[in-house]
């Protein structure tokens, strides 16, 4: 038995199912976890000390590679002066004027610990504001684990969740709560005005990955996109991004950047913190100010605004915001993407790729799909063996096919071409 095996089993005698998030535990693909010991750059070494070529980079956060020497030194500086106070600092104000900066549409921001918190506090200070409590979501999408949000969610929940229709998609969630959500199609632009013309003036807010991460890599369609921007400002919706994947990932200012589209509320996470918990949520000035102290919106959180994190933050943002940094990522993720379809087309094995910035998606399938269902029916057993074929030799993807993958700056000619080389010894064995 491996040491790696050793590790699993321990854990699962104190940690349900041998992990702290589900999608790590292989359950889509079968086979042992890896437990990671280091990491540097674009590598990180398990615990029998194999080397892998890292395809996730902590679900997106560490864009600069892990343990970049400048971060690295931001976090020891903050440390040394004492991991929290539970009071304001300067590096807090410094963050969010930095966030306002880059995005916009963000006047004002409140910083916490995890995506999920950010999503959640959006979504109570949209019903706050509007004085509303129907919400609407994409199939698909996947907004972190608050109850109201697990409905047909994406991500792990595809991996684990009843297939059961205009049903929660975890245990524990009263049926009570989900009836004030509802789940369309991504992309789909009638079903998205046929609701608001029946049911628009009780719309509270529309909540959507602008890239979808969380069924693998989707992108909406420009006139999804006008859609919801004009019919969320036609009937007084708060329309929220939730940028927590593709904030300062796919461009610097986000997708938002990208789409010409001016939200009302920014969920962000992941990069902002360069790998530390910290995530915000931010918009409209008007909306902001209802939130305690200034309004009857209620969030609090001991750890928000962490020193610690806030350094890691500012630092983080200060790199990916020099000259060519994204052009050079781009470049770098565009390069991979091409030249894993020039190894699949050679085997002649059917296979779509996209990518936008350092975010990138591989499907067994003839074309990239565009809604939850499409990402259903591409070829998952195929994906499997991809999967282990590729980690057999030193690369390391996303454990499910409903999953983006993620890129660093780090990520360099010698190791795109490694990475190529290995999926074209994969391809010849599926």
């Amino acid at each position: 038995m491996g040491q790696n095996e050793i590790l699993f089993e321990r854990a699962q005698k104190t940690i349900p199912g041998g992990v702290n998030s589900p999608v790590r535990a292989f359950r889509q693909v079968g086979g042992t976890p890896r437990f990671v010991t280091r990491a540097q750059g674009p590598y990180f070494w398990d615990a029998e000390d194999k080397r892998y070529i890292d395809l996730i980079m902590s679900w997106g956060p560490m864009i600069a590679g892990h343990a970049h020497p400048e971060i690295v030194e931001a976090v020891k500086k903050a440390a040394e002066t004492s991991f929290s106070y539970g009071a304001p600092t300067e590096g807090e104000i410094e963050l969010a004027e930095r966030i306002c900066q880059i995005m916009p549409s963000v006047e004002q921001v409140r910083m916490v610990s995890s995506g999920t918190e950010a999503t959640m506090s959006a979504l109570r200070l949209a019903r706050g504001y509007t004085g509303r409590d129907l919400i609407i979501k994409f199939e698909g999408c996947y907004h972190g684990h608050a109850d109201s949000l697990l409905v047909k969610a994406g991500s792990g929940l595809l991996t684990f969740a009843d297939s059961t229709q205009n049903a929660p998609s975890s245990g524990g969630v009263p049926h009570d709560l989900v009836k004030h959500t509802l789940v369309l199609p991504y992309n789909d632009v009638a079903a998205l005005e046929e609701v608001f013309a029946k049911q628009g003036n009780q719309v509270a807010a529309v909540i959507l990955e602008p890239i979808a991460g969380n069924m693998n890599l989707i992108k909406p369609s420009q006139a999804f996109l006008a859609a919801m921007r004009s019919l969320t400002s036609q009937y007084g919706s708060v329309l929220i991004y939730d940028e927590v994947m593709t904030g300062f990932r796919v461009a610097l200012g986000g997708a938002q950047s990208l789409q010409g589209i001016a939200p009302d509320l920014t969920c962000l996470g992941k990069v902002m913190g360069g790998g530390m918990p910290m995530a915000a949520f931010g918009g409209k000035k008007e909306i902001m100010s209802k939130l305690a102290p200034l309004g009857n919106v209620y969030q609090a959180g001991t750890l928000s605004g962490n020193p610690v994190a806030v350094a890691a933050g500012l630092k983080t943002l200060e790199i990916i915001s020099r000259a060519g940094f994204y052009e050079s990522l781009t470049r770098q993720t565009e390069k991979l993407m091409a030249g894993l379809k020039q190894a699949a087309d050679e085997a002649g094995i059917p296979f779509a790729v996209d990518s936008v910035g350092g975010m990138l998606g591989f499907y067994f399938a003839d074309q990239v799909p565009t809604s939850f269902e499409a990402v259903t029916k591409t070829n998952i057993e195929a994906f499997k063996k991809f999967f282990h074929l590729m980690l057999d030799q030193g690369v390391y993807l996303a454990p499910s096919a409903y999953e983006a993958g993620f890129t660093s700056i780090a990520h360099d000619d010698a190791v795109v071409g490694e990475i190529i080389a290995a999926a074209k010894n994969a391809f010849k064995k599926l």
